[in-house]
């Protein structure tokens, strides 16, 4: 009983702690990230001003008044925004007829739309760049990086929205048709009310998707549709990497997907264990 006693002693002092260091570990990037904010250029690259230095706000000011920061931050809201919203609106209706119609190709569909997730995105960067510079006249549209940022991530909606999906019960769908409710009701009024928080959770993994999206985001804009990632990435010349104004546009551009994620953790979480208690 007492060597019973002194492991569960040992594990109520252990694991929380264990867990505070794995926690500290991940978010040391994102601390040394703000910190280094403070400094001006050349203090960020001298060791004498590693942890001591005089904090000042010119990396911040830049960034607003010279790189126009807040014309890349809405179109970053404004393409994440939509790409999910698109992304949404034809993922449900997909993981709804695969999951309570399902026939024997839906694992293999499944299969093929997750595979999709594997190809390098390189191989195809430039028919990419040749058909939407070239042929379709949409290269740096917020048009072309919508339907991008959807496409990319709709398998993984679909997948999401399908496991989901597939813990609601048939009898309450078939109790609805029975009633005489159209598909569109039976998706809009029973369906997404049911698995809410699966679709909220989808949603909000999307956004963080689209929101930290780069390649192609930097590859497929130059000016007027150029996210907070086009600016991160013209944080660099021949001479090198400006590390203060680097951290400084890094922080703008994660601050706001920080802060939607923690105030959205609720249902996040809600959204990744729906069904995994029966």
């Amino acid at each position: 009983m007492a060597a019973v006693s002194t492991q569960t002693k040992f594990g109520k002092v252990f694991r929380p702690t264990l867990a505070w260091i794995v926690a500290l570990i991940f978010f040391f990037p994102i601390f040394w990230m703000i910190f280094t904010s403070f400094k001006t250029d050349a203090d960020a690259v001298k060791p004498e001003f590693l942890f001591f230095f005089t904090p000042t706000l010119e990396n911040y000011v830049n960034m607003t008044e010279n790189y126009d920061y807040w014309r890349f931050a809405i179109n970053s809201v404004i393409t994440s925004t939509f790409a999910t919203l698109f992304a949404l609106i034809v993922g449900v209706p997909c993981a709804y007829a695969m999951a309570f119609n399902p026939t024997r190709a839906t694992k293999d569909i499944l299969m093929w739309m997750l595979s999709t997730k594997m190809l390098p995105a390189a191989a195809v960067l430039y028919p990419m760049t040749f058909l939407t510079k070239n042929f379709l006249g949409i290269y740096d549209t917020k048009f072309l990086i919508i339907v991008v940022l959807m496409l990319i991530n709709l398998p993984i909606v679909i997948w999401m929205l399908f496991t989901y999906f597939k813990e609601i019960p048939r009898e309450i769908i078939e109790a609805g048709k029975m009633d005489g409710v159209s598909t569109w009701g039976e998706i809009k009024d029973i369906l997404v009310p049911l698995a809410w928080g699966g679709v909220a959770s989808t949603a909000l993994l999307c956004f963080i998707f689209c929101w930290n999206e780069a390649y192609w985001t930097v590859r497929l804009t130059t000016t007027d549709a150029a996210t907070l990632s086009k600016l991160i990435e013209g944080n660099r010349a021949p001479e090198g990497l400006f590390f203060g104004r680097l951290s400084a546009v890094s922080t703008a551009a994660v601050g706001p997907i920080i802060v939607l994620g923690w105030f959205c953790q609720k249902q996040l979480v809600q959204g990744l264990t729906f069904g995994a208690v029966k």
